[in-house]
């Protein structure tokens, strides 16, 4: 059977039509875009979920991690985390789970949820051969049998750690890096080169993951496992010589007609956020991104789903198609319901300001301008990103009658220019 890859280079297919309904496209558009890799739309037959569309030309997308811990298991937590999610319009969801029954847990969340889910099967692979012994005694079967399993059961696209090399592993041992590998699965996939003097089973057998990808209708979203994780690292040797491997991967899942996105950075100062970009799109042949933030800095635990959002913002404006949000918990703990709703809010109004850059989504700030102009609450609600949160803002003080708030009063600016301008 063709993939969806494939399909699009011979013609417009109904996924394509639905997909550029959504995105307010030509089909066309949307089709040579698939075709070209520029754009991929995950979605395994399996989950069959609502066509999320990504990359060039399309809305920023926004993605919500769930999932549990060693310390902390319960599924209807999770299961919490992604009404939040999706009430407040998450576009993707990832199950990232290390703790309880994962299995159970995965297959779970994909019956629920109705958009888009990722994992990183080698989370999965990596514990279980811990609890046999040590991550390091992973073999090669334990890690694509992992990637079997997860597609068998419907995700629609997943991280896999390809881009390290037996010889990046060496660099890095001599590199000025200070906090060397912060990505879970490039720390696993660091140790296993290291330990067994061994090249990564991901990179030497790349034809045989693109089977099972093809064979399942899997996006790979080629991982950064070497991501800058302060600062001080970013824009390093590591991390680029990295992104050159995973821009000839692109290459080859093309080739073979499976749809790729790249992951990005990561912790990354303001002013090298736009060359990040670039860089990527160049080396990457214009293949959709996916960051993680950026981080703009390191010194807001607490508060980086600002912090990202800041990083985001700038990098939608200059290429990023895929926002990996960052919660209030981020580096201190797995995150909660709150953080999960707090963290999805900011990296939406990255996406949406980046979306403004690249000439979209201006009616939505036009429709909220008119309404406030008019004191219309309900409108201004109806468009806000948490119409329950401004709600309650605008609710504190007021009376239901009043159509002022408590701020202004009778000294509203735009009731008194109203009565005398006339217009």
């Amino acid at each position: 059977m063709r993939s969806i890859m494939e399909q699009a280079g011979m013609g417009v297919t109904p996924l394509i039509a639905e997909v550029a309904e959504r995105e307010g496209v030509s089909p066309e558009f949307i089709r040579n875009g698939i075709a070209a890799g520029r754009i991929v739309v995950p979605c395994n037959p399996v989950h069959n979920p609502v066509p999320c569309a990504i990359g060039d030309g399309m809305s920023v997308k926004v993605n919500v991690n769930i999932g549990t811990s060693r310390d902390m298991t319960s599924l209807d937590d999770e299961l919490e985390k992604l009404s939040i999610a999706l009430k407040y319009g998450a576009d993707a969801v990832m199950d990232l789970s290390t703790g309880g029954d994962i299995d159970m847990i995965r297959r779970t969340i994909l019956k629920k949820c109705d958009v888009i889910v990722g994992t990183v099967p080698i989370y999965q692979t990596g514990l279980v051969a811990a609890r046999r012994n040590a991550v390091v005694d992973m073999t090669e079967d334990d890690l694509f049998n992992g990637i079997e399993l997860h597609a068998k059961d419907g995700v629609d696209f997943m991280t896999v750690h390809c881009g390290i090399t037996k010889e990046s592993v060496g660099w890095l041992k001599n590199s000025d890096r200070r906090m060397d590998v912060v990505s879970r699965g490039g720390s696993f996939l660091t140790a296993w080169i290291l330990h067994n003097d061994r090249e990564n089973p991901l990179y030497e057998n790349f034809d045989y993951l693109l089977e099972l990808a093809k064979k399942y209708e899997i996006t790979l979203s080629l991982g950064d496992g070497f991501r800058p994780g302060c600062i001080h690292d970013a824009t390093d040797a590591a991390q680029i010589s990295e992104l050159m491997v995973l821009g000839k991967l692109v290459k080859r899942c093309r080739e073979a007609g499976v749809q790729s996105m790249v992951e990005g950075p990561g912790h990354v100062p303001l002013h090298e956020v736009p060359a990040n970009m670039r860089i990527q799109k160049k080396v990457c042949h214009g293949a959709p991104f996916y960051v993680l933030g950026p981080l703009v800095t390191d010194i807001a635990p607490g508060y980086d789903h600002i912090v990202g959002a800041i990083g985001g913002a700038v990098a939608a404006q200059y290429g990023a198609d895929f926002l990996c949000y960052l919660t209030p918990a981020e580096h201190l703990s797995l995150p909660d319901v709150n953080d999960v709703r707090e963290g999805l809010i900011a990296s939406k109004i990255a996406a949406h300001v980046g979306d403004l850059c690249r000439g979209r989504g201006n009616d939505l700030d036009n429709g909220m301008a008119r309404a406030r102009r008019a004191l219309d609450w309900e409108a201004m609600f109806s468009i806000a990103l948490d119409p329950d949160k401004a709600r309650k803002y605008r609710e504190r003080g007021c009376t239901e009658k009043n159509d002022g708030c408590s701020m202004c009063g009778d000294v509203c600016a735009i009731k008194i220019v109203d009565r005398y301008l006339k217009k």
